[in-house]
């Protein structure tokens, strides 16, 4: 969406919520003004930051769809995936990592990171790089908690019916399950996400007016118990709009403008000494696993220096020749030879080493024509 250079050093990335969308979500009702590029980007020109918006699949089946109902989950998977390839593709894997949510898409940022953290494969360690570059989390009216009120299920129905009334379906109900106060799903990425909230920044932010629901109905869609829960070391405001504006801004002078770009500015000035500190560590306990495989892989082979009997699966295979043509001009040194023998002893494996040039190569070809060790003796052949 923005970058005030292409020499960025952070990305913000703005994640919408039920039904919305990258651009709408973010964009004023009365200009259609996307405040991240029009507003927040000039303010982030010193940071060189990079804002971007991720767009997905957010109607209400998109939540609900499946056999597990964790449809969160899959919406996470994605956008680890889909962002960790947009950042290798930009060169900047490493670059800390901003997140700014408008309500049901801070669950998915959660679980995403909760994803992103559990990752320890060799083959997917990239994606891991999402949870190692994130710096911090601005939460515009997320229901962490659910909607754990008496009236949840008309809160979640009033979320449908002003995100999309004319799509309300049965769908909803799965939705509202997902959502009530103590479902499986929420607690589960509630526990899970308290063990890296430590690691992390973290703004709650929750409504300061009603949403109107048409007629004389007006309610609010996520409380401030389940919007802003007290936690240690973590900052709570209230921006004074209902649910659906909480996220959008026209101008500078907008309830809730400088709280929120004041903290993504902090954020984004702040983030890099730590997530390069971060990225050390991470580049030091990778390195450790690798000499920890190796170290492992060669106990499991070779005991000792090196086995004194050679891996059965080696004999299986049918003994070969490999003929290399006699350099007259080659000299035997014997004493090598003896000294080779003698350090080897009954062991298998030897590593004959030394500087370009020495010339240990023809010394170790013409020494394997003479060990039956897999190899056949091949007359007039070194």
């Amino acid at each position: 969406m923005y970058a005030a250079t292409s020499d960025t050093h952070v990305d913000v990335v703005f994640i919408h919520g039920l039904h919305g969308n990258p651009q709408d979500t973010w964009s004023s009702t009365s200009s259609s003004t996307i405040w991240p590029a029009t507003l927040l980007g000039p303010i982030l020109q010193e940071e060189k930051a990079r804002i971007l918006v991720y767009g997905y699949a957010a109607h209400i089946a998109s939540f609900t769809d499946g056999v597990s109902g964790d449809k969160i989950h899959n919406h996470a998977e994605q956008l680890v995936a889909e962002l960790a390839a947009n950042r290798r593709a930009s060169n900047a894997t490493e670059h800390p990592i901003i997140f700014v949510a408008h309500s049901l898409g801070g669950l998915v940022v959660k679980r995403a990171l909760i994803h992103s953290s559990e990752i320890s494969g060799k083959k997917t360690e990239h994606l891991r790089s999402i949870f190692i570059s994130t710096y911090g989390i601005i939460f515009l009216g997320t229901p962490h908690k659910g909607l754990n009120t008496t009236n949840w299920r008309s809160r979640l129905e009033a979320i449908c019916q002003v995100a999309l009334p004319d799509e309300l379906s049965i769908e909803s109900s799965h939705l509202i399950n997902i959502l009530k106060s103590n479902n499986e799903t929420l607690q589960n990425i509630d526990r899970q996400f308290i063990h890296l909230s430590p690691s992390l920044h973290m703004f709650f932010f929750h409504e300061g007016k009603p949403t109107h629901l048409g007629g004389e109905r007006w309610e609010y869609i996520v409380d401030e118990e389940s919007a802003s829960p007290t936690i240690q070391d973590v900052e709570r405001a209230v921006v004074q709009k209902d649910h659906m504006q909480i996220c959008k801004f026209e101008n500078s002078s907008e309830p809730g403008f400088h709280l929120v770009t004041e903290a993504i500015h902090r954020y984004t000035s702040e983030a890099a000494r730590t997530i390069g500190s971060r990225w050390g560590l991470e580049k030091t306990d990778r390195l450790a696993k690798r000499e920890a495989e190796a170290e492992e892989l060669l106990r499991t082979s070779t005991p000792g220096r090196c086995s004194a009997r050679p891996d059965s699966r080696l004999l299986e295979k049918p003994i070969f020749s490999v003929k290399f043509s006699r350099d007259d001009d080659f000299v035997n040194r014997e004493h090598i030879f003896a000294e080779i023998e003698r350090q080897m002893g009954s062991y298998y494996c030897v590593s004959l080493c030394g500087l370009g040039g020495v010339g240990y190569v023809k010394p170790l070809i013409y020494k394997l024509t003479l060990l039956t060790i897999g190899f056949q003796k091949i007359p007039n052949s070194h």
